[in-house]
C-alpha cells in the first residue's frame, strides 16, 4: 500500500466513534516506534512533520523514512502530513515533494486572511490529490515554530465554522477548545477541562465534517517521574486528561495530535539508560531504550485514547 490521504480514514473514524492518531516524527527511531505499534494493533496512522522536524532532519530524510515504513507495513494505511504549514509556499513545497496531507495554519491572522490563504492552499492541493487541514481559533503553548501566549489564545467561534469551511473548501478543521501545545499546558492546581460544548456545537453546524485537536498530549506522569528521577528537571508538566480526549474521539474529532508525550518517552528511556549504564556510549543502546518507551506510549494511545486499534 502506498501513502494515502486521510479522506477514507476520517469517514470511518467519524462513523466508528474513534480518532486517528497524528504522531509527530523527527528521526528514524520515532518513525519505527509509531509504525510498529500501529502495525501490531492494526491501526491506521498519520505521521506528521512540523517545521522544526523538517529543519532538523530535512524533509527528504523524513519522506524516505516514512516510505520505508510503508514498505515494511503495507497492511496499515499511513498518511504523511505537514503539521502547521505557515503559508502557501510551505504547503506547496510539501505537496510537490510527496506529502499526502498538509495543514495551513493561518489562524494567527484575521478571519478574512485565514479564509483566503486556506482556500489558496486547498485549491492547489486538491488539483494534486492532496487533502488540507486548516485551523480556526488559536491554541496557547509552545511547539517548534508555534508559540502563542495564553492571553492571546482564542476558543473557536462556532458562528464562524460554516462560512470558513464553505469558502475555503478545506477537508478538516482544527479547532481550539482548551488544548495547548507543549508539556506545560496548565498551571499547577488547575482542573484541565476541554470545552466539549464548543465541540458539540461545531459538530452540529458541520455534520459529518472531520474535526482535529492539536496540543493533545497528556504528559504521562510516569515518564515525567522517570526523567526527574534520572537527572531531569521537568517542573509542573501537566497535560490533557485522557478521558476527555477519548470522549472527544467518540464524536466529531477524527484526528488527535500527539507530540510532547513521544518526546517525554524518548527522553525518559535515554536518561534511564545512562544512569543504569554509565559506561555505554553506543547510540543504538540508549536510543533503543527511548524507542521502546515511544512505542509503548503510541500503543497506549491507540487502545485507550483513540480507539483506533483493529480499524486498519
Amino acid at each position: 500500500m502506498a501513502l494515502v490521504t486521510s479522506t477514507e480514514m476520517f469517514k470511518k473514524a467519524y462513523t466508528g466513534g474513534y480518532a486517528v492518531g497524528a504522531f509527530n516524527v523527527n528521526n528514524m527511531e520515532i518513525v519505527q516506534a509509531i509504525t510498529e505499534a500501529a502495525a501490531e494493533l492494526k491501526s491506521p496512522v498519520i505521521l506528521q512533520a512540523s517545521a522544526g522536524a523538517r529543519k532538523y532532519a530535512n524533509s527528504v530524510y523524513l519522506i524516505k523514512l516514512v516510505e520505508a515504513a510503508v514498505e515494511l507495513h503495507p497492511e496499515i494505511p499511513m498518511v504523511l502530513h505537514l503539521d502547521h504549514g505557515a503559508d502557501f509556499e510551505t504547503c506547496k513545497s510539501c505537496i510537490d515533494s510527496g506529502f499526502t496531507s498538509v495543514m495551513i495554519d493561518y489562524s494567527g491572522h484575521s478571519f478574512e486572511e485565514n479564509i483566503a490563504e486556506s482556500k489558496r492552499v486547498a485549491e492547489y492541493a486538491h488539483e494534486r490529490g492532496v487533502v488540507v487541514e486548516a485551523e480556526l481559533g488559536t491554541l496557547a503553548g509552545i511547539e517548534d515554530a508555534v508559540s502563542v501566549d495564553a492571553d492571546k489564545a482564542m476558543f473557536t467561534d462556532p458562528d464562524q465554522v460554516e462560512e470558513f469551511v464553505q469558502k475555503t473548501g478545506v477537508d478538516s478543521l482544527a479547532i481550539a477548545i482548551g488544548t495547548s501545545h507543549g508539556a506545560y499546558k496548565f498551571k499547577p492546581g488547575t482542573d484541565p477541562k476541554l470545552r466539549l460544548d464548543i465541540l458539540a456545537e461545531v459538530a452540529r453546524r458541520l455534520p459529518g465534517f472531520p474535526i482535529v485537536l492539536h496540543g493533545s498530549s497528556s504528559v504521562p506522569q510516569e515518564y515525567v517521574k522517570i526523567i526527574n528521577g534520572h537527572g531531569g528537571a521537568l517542573k509542573d508538566a501537566i497535560g490533557i486528561p485522557e478521558d476527555q480526549l477519548r470522549e472527544a474521539a467518540k464524536g466529531a474529532v477524527c484526528k488527535i495530535n500527539i507530540d510532547s508525550d513521544l518526546r517525554l518517552g524518548m527522553t525518559a528511556g535515554i536518561r534511564e539508560h545512562f544512569v543504569a549504564h554509565p559506561d555505554h556510549f553506543d547510540p543504538r543502546q540508549y536510543i533503543g531504550d527511548g524507542r521502546k518507551y515511544v512505542k509503548d506510549i503510541v500503543a497506549h494511545k491507540i487502545v485507550n485514547v483513540l480507539g483506533s486499534d483493529g480499524k486498519a
